[in-house]
């Protein structure tokens, strides 16, 4: 294990890449059991690469979140990376960093291993359980993600913040499933509070991912 899954701490880093990049398509990464996706859009920009790390929702798989950012990622040519949490959802979800975290940091070496990958264009993002566990994340590497991108998020957990990653987070008003009066409602002040820049967007809508959402969230990464 190493040092730090266990706080969340992820040690992959972009750098000089070492093996030769994939196609254009669909690849499956994973040292063990092949169950991260990485997809690759047919046109990359010159130089380095946007990423997004894409995290599904609660008893969901990769398979079932890349149509969510897909047609973003293919238009506007970034990469995109759906791990598969080891379990039902996310390791903190369940009590704490660390089975999720080692995979995700071995997945992302292999990435940056194949690809230059943009510094400063680097997002997580994710979905209702995959949303809280991208902010949790994302705001412990914040040295790492330079955007968080939370669709439905439920909470998000305390712990060491360093950097300061732009935040986008949006929230359907009739929410039922993690109702944002007792979530977005109440973790967006304390994220500004707490100094970061976050761009909020209430829908009339429940539990759902917008299209029109995921594209302005994207705007931002790729300005």
């Amino acid at each position: 294990m190493r040092q730090g899954w266990q706080s969340g701490m992820l040690n992959a880093r972009p750098g000089g890449t070492s093996r030769e990049s994939f196609a254009a398509g669909l690849h499956w990464l994973g040292a063990e059991d092949r169950s991260a996706a990485l997809l690759v859009p047919p046109r990359l920009p010159a130089g380095p690469v946007p990423l997004v790390v894409l995290l599904h929702g609660a008893t969901s798989n990769p398979r079932q979140a890349l149509p969510y950012l897909q047609d973003e990622a293919r238009q506007r040519g970034f990469l995109l990376l759906a791990p598969k949490s080891q379990d039902y959802t996310w390791d903190v979800i369940r009590g704490g960093f660390g089975p999720d975290v080692g995979p995700l940091d071995l997945v992302l070496d292999e990435v940056f291993e194949r690809f230059a990958v943009d510094r400063a264009r680097l997002a997580i993002a994710g979905f209702s359980d995959g949303a809280s566990y991208a902010l949790s994340l994302g705001l412990v590497n914040g040295d790492l993600f330079t955007h968080v991108l939370a669709y439905s998020p439920g909470f998000v957990v305390s712990g060491p913040r360093p950097g300061r990653p732009k935040i986008f987070v949006s929230h359907g008003i009739s929410d039922h499933v993690l109702p944002i009066d007792r979530c977005s409602r109440r973790i967006v002040p304390v994220l500004r509070e707490d100094g970061y820049d976050v761009d909020y967007r209430e829908f009339d809508g429940g539990h759902e991912l917008r299209a029109d959402l995921v594209a302005a969230a994207t705007d931002q990464l790729m300005a």
